[in-house]
């Protein structure tokens, strides 16, 4: 019994706060499940701040799901340009095309049926069913993980199999199934805003009489993560192509995290190398075989773009080289181009240079 009472305090309390301290944010003004699910897509590892104006660009730019799947893959990239984890948008518009061909361009209604559009998971997909459609699936991202570990007091992992099924579960239990879609957000906005990661503003929040966290002084401990995994050091060494006739060359990367994008060809290598070591490559002597060629590093210091599994160390180098039928790109056109924000903060810079 006092276990129940706990979860309906839990509930009714974050709701009352939810609804006099909620962010106005435009997808929230909406139950259009396509709205719902491009907001939900774009804020996947993404702060509320830098995302909003991509969701007004998708949405100026395609307003219904049809619009994006008539796009080209090109197109989003390109309008996604500077978001980072570009798989996002490449399963956002393959599941426009999936709508679109299997249901007939009407967004999909039940949990099961959207989970199984390309790159939703159960957050994902909970998130969408419960405030468009009013079932009662409960969400679980990292501000869930962290409310639910310091009010009840549970240490275990996570990130480990057993945390994400014991807090799921938990979840699912706490949630209002009257009011599934203001309880989801009601406890995200929560854990974004008052129980936060560092600092959380313990003596205002209207939890703490119940939270086992505060009450046993371990609210800086929860939650609690396995360790993480190592990160990986690469070796990026970009070839930014100078010809008489002012053009250059970009490559369209077939796979990896940057798959679809464009880039100046790389020479990859397993550490730190030199010009010499540049120019005596295999990949360098098939760019440019017979040419006459002058190189030129533009960053001394290593351009370090830090992604959750490795660490990419990165050389620009500037070659002047002699016209090739190779290098046909006009550089006027380079920005038409979709490519990872490590290039695009570069040629921004680039400019002024």
């Amino acid at each position: 019994m006092q276990i129940i009472k706990k979860a309906m305090f839990f509930s009714k309390c974050l709701i009352q706060w939810y609804l006099q301290n909620k962010r106005e944010l435009p997808w929230r003004a909406t139950k259009d499940p396509y709205k719902i699910w491009l907001s939900e897509i774009i804020l996947q590892q993404t702060r509320v701040e830098q995302g909003m104006s991509y969701y007004f660009k998708f949405i100026d730019t395609f307003p219904d799901v049809k619009k994006l799947a008539d796009a080209s893959e090109e197109e989003v990239l390109k309008l996604w340009q500077g978001l980072g984890y570009y798989s996002r948008a490449r399963n956002l518009h393959y599941s426009a095309n999936y709508i679109v061909h299997n249901f007939k361009g009407v967004f999909p209604s039940t949990y099961k049926e959207i989970i199984k559009l390309k790159g939703v998971g159960d957050y994902t997909a909970s998130a969408i069913v419960s405030i468009s459609f009013n079932e009662p699936h409960a969400v679980v991202d990292g501000n869930v993980y962290r409310v639910l570990a310091r009010y009840f007091g549970i240490e275990t992992p996570i990130n480990s199999t057993k945390g994400i099924k014991e807090f799921k579960q938990l979840a699912q239990e706490l949630i209002d199934v009257n009011n599934p879609g203001t309880h989801n957000q009601a406890v995200m906005e929560f854990g974004a805003r008052l129980c936060k990661p560092q600092n959380p503003d313990c003596l205002i929040c209207p939890l703490q009489s119940k939270c086992v966290a505060f009450a046993k002084n371990k609210v800086k401990e929860l939650p609690v993560k396995e360790k993480k995994i190592n990160i990986t050091k690469r070796f990026f060494n970009f070839m930014v192509i100078h010809t008489p006739d002012d053009t250059t060359l970009l490559e369209k990367r077939t796979k990896g995290i940057w798959q679809n994008l464009y880039q100046f060809p790389l020479i990859e290598t397993k550490k730190e190398v030199s010009e010499t070591e540049i120019i005596n490559s295999k990949k360098f002597d098939e760019l440019f075989e017979n040419l006459e060629v002058s190189l030129k590093l533009y960053n001394s210091t290593d351009i370090v773009h830090k992604l959750s599994h490795q660490h990419i160390h990165t050389k620009f180098w500037i070659v002047a080289s002699a016209n090739s039928s190779k290098f046909n790109l006009l550089w006027e056109n380079v920005n038409k181009y979709p490519v990872p924000v490590l290039i695009h903060n570069f040629l921004t810079q680039y400019k002024i240079s």
